[in-house]
This record gives structure tokens, C-alpha cells and sequence, in this order.
């Protein structure tokens, strides 16, 4: 989707554009809508609405009225059961005659595919390009679709400051969704873990709650480490930047994962990152190189981890600074131009410079 030359375009991005309701991120169509916009295209959003029947219904709308205007629809594709908006979506576009991208986001995916095999094909093979921010996800849709293009989540690098953390701290920072896919009770037991060891560890706890709130301060109670936990809720702009600043490592304990955008940001900010190894992590930070890597649902092997960050400062300063030059990687300048280390190619430019590929 980095576009090069002087013609101008028309684009909507269809998805959840949920970053205008308190406490929901900013969505990476969101983003690039903005920065389209800047750079003197016109981007359109469908839909803000929080129910996924009234998005699915702006959608469809939207669609209809955009039909002779747009270029091309990006479609966000979601696992789970938001993966049937998709669906709609690249259906009405394909009747609609609408040039279309299944954008892939869902890092279950997978699951879904080997579930589902037939439905991802037809849904997949509906646009007329697909496009994955890790190869991770762009290897799974090849297995139903040619040609799929490996393109950056976007990232606003003057958001964040980096930091080299000359001395490490055990200032843990986990901000995700607190939800049983990103696991946010591994995280109150790496913290048990090492103070049980005789680290002087804290942890922040940033995130929207998905429902499992609750039961992980319950779990830090159990385990005697809530004094050394706290629960900031939701948090964005320089808040976010502050929190990120304030912390050394951060961890992230997803049982499923794609292209964290959450990571990037700790990433750009200089925090050493130990992550688990689910779906496309491995792809987005090389284990030794970015970041330290263990398996899913293994606190312990975590806190390892993290005891060896601490007595290795060198190897800390590495590892961030690797994570900082992925993070520099996902720049809007960088994915504009095209300049990134992609694993896949095989696009065919269009007149206005764009990356999907026309099947039709």
C-alpha cells in the first residue's frame, strides 16, 4: 500500500475505525487513512460503529455510495467471527466491481483456515490482492492464494523516544488486551517468579479489559505480589509514551500473535522485549537478534529470560537496539518508498504506483 508518483488516489478502508471511542486503539487503516490524507490522496473510513451488525451495515453502505468513486477498498481481515465482515465486504466490492485487498490482521487466522478451508479459500481468493504485515501470515494465505505481499505495520517513530537503558532495571511493562489470547495471567507469574527469586521486580499491567481484569488482580493477590503490580487501564498518545519510557522490559505473553503493534512501540522506545514465540513474533523480531523468545504459556521460562537480561547488560543493549532498526522498518517514509526487508515480492505496480496485484 505504499504509493510512489504524482497521480492521485481514491482508497477505503473498510474495518474497525474504533480509535475515536475512549479506550480502543487507533487501527492501522486509521493510520493509514491519516497519513494518505497528508500525503494529498483521499482516504475514506468504514466504520466506527462499535457493533459489528451496524459496521457490517455501514459497510455494505458505504460500499454502494463509494462504488464510482474509490480505486480500491482495503479490507481488514480479522479471525474469529469478524472474519464473516470481511467476507461481506470483498463480496459486495467484487460486485460492485471495486478493485479490493484482503489486508490480514488476525493472528488466529490460521486456526480459522484449518477449520474453515473452503470459506478462507472463497474469501481470499475474492480479492484481488492480498497483503500481511509479517510472512508469518502472508505463508498461511499462500496456501490458498499466489502472490501475497509482505508490507509493515506503520509506525509514527517521532511518537516514541528511544532510550538506551545503560542499567537494566526489573521494571516490567505488559499492555495489551486482557483477554485469554494475550494470556495476562503469565505475566503476574513472571512477576511472582523473580520476586520469589530475590528480584526486586515490578510490573505494569495497561490494557483494555476483554473480561479477564478482574481475575488477574484476583491472581496477583493469590500469589502475594500485588503491592508490586499495578493496573493503569486503557492508556494512549503520551500517556503511553510516558508508560513506555518509564519501564525497562516489556513483556508479551500472547498465545497468538501477528504484528504486535504494541511491541513495535515498545521496540522504538528502547525497551528490551521478551516475548513467547506464538505465530508470526518470530518473523517480526528475530529471537537473539531483537528480542528474547520462549515458548507460549511458560512464565517460568520467561523469567528466566528476564533473569538473564539483567545480568547481561550488554546483551540488553543489543537486543534493543535490534528491536529499534525493526521498529525503524515499519517508519511511513520506509513503507511508502517500498523500503523494507521483505521476504515475498511478485507485485505488479498499477499506474498510480500502489502494491496490490490485479487479478481481472
Amino acid at each position: 500500500m505504499g504509493v510512489r508518483g504524482t497521480l492521485m488516489v481514491a482508497i477505503a478502508f473498510l474495518g474497525p475505525a474504533l480509535g475515536g471511542h475512549e479506550g480502543w486503539v487507533t487501527t492501522q487503516g486509521e493510520v493509514l487513512a491519516g497519513l494518505f490524507t497528508a500525503d494529498g490522496h483521499t482516504a475514506l473510513l468504514s466504520s466506527t460503529e462499535l457493533s459489528p451488525v451496524r459496521r457490517a451495515l455501514d459497510h455494505a453502505r458505504d460500499l454502494f455510495e463509494w462504488r464510482r468513486t474509490v480505486d480500491v477498498a482495503v479490507v481488514s481481515v480479522f479471525s474469529g467471527r469478524a472474519f464473516a465482515l470481511a467476507d461481506e465486504s470483498l463480496t459486495w466490492a467484487r460486485a460492485l466491481g471495486v478493485p479490493s485487498i484482503a489486508w490480514l490482521h488476525g493472528g488466529d487466522l490460521p486456526t480459522l483456515g484449518h477449520k474453515h478451508p473452503r470459506w478462507a479459500r472463497r474469501v481470499l481468493r475474492t480479492a484481488d490482492a492480498v497483503v500481511a504485515p509479517t510472512a508469518y501470515l502472508a505463508r498461511w494465505a499462500e496456501t490458498f492464494v499466489e502472490n501475497v505481499q509482505v508490507i509493515p505495520n506503520v509506525l509514527d517513530l517521532d511518537a516514541y523516544q528511544f532510550r538506551n537503558r545503560d542499567s537494566l532495571r526489573p521494571r516490567l511493562l505488559w499492555m495489551r488486551t486482557f483477554h485469554e489470547l494475550y494470556d495476562p495471567g503469565s505475566a503476574v507469574r513472571v512477576l511472582a517468579t523473580l520476586r520469589s527469586a530475590g528480584v526486586d521486580a515490578s510490573l505494569t499491567m495497561a490494557g483494555q479489559d476483554k473480561g479477564l481484569l478482574e481475575s488477574t488482580r484476583a491472581l496477583a493477590v493469590a500469589l502475594d505480589v500485588q503491592d508490586a503490580v499495578r493496573f493503569p487501564g486503557f492508556v494512549s498518545g503520551a500517556d503511553k509514551a510516558a508508560l513506555l519510557d518509564e519501564h525497562d522490559i516489556f513483556l508479551n505473553t500472547n498465545l497468538v500473535d501477528n504484528a504486535p503493534v504494541t511491541v513495535l512501540e515498545a521496540a522504538a522506545s528502547g525497551l528490551v522485549v521478551v516475548s513467547t514465540d506464538a505465530g508470526g513474533v518470530p518473523d517480526l523480531l528475530a529471537g537473539g537478534e531483537a528480542a528474547l523468545l520462549v515458548p507460549a504459556n511458560d512464565p517460568r521460562a520467561m523469567a528466566v529470560a528476564v533473569e538473564g537480561l539483567l545480568a547481561d547488560p550488554a546483551a540488553a543493549s543489543r537486543l534493543a537496539k535490534g528491536a529499534r532498526a525493526v521498529a525503524d522498518r515499519s517508519s511511513w517514509p520506509r513503507v511508502r518508498a517500498g523500503d523494507w526487508r521483505a521476504t515475498r515480492c511478485g507485485c505488479i505496480r498499477c499506474g498510480c504506483g500502489g502494491w496490490w496485484r490485479t487479478k481481472r
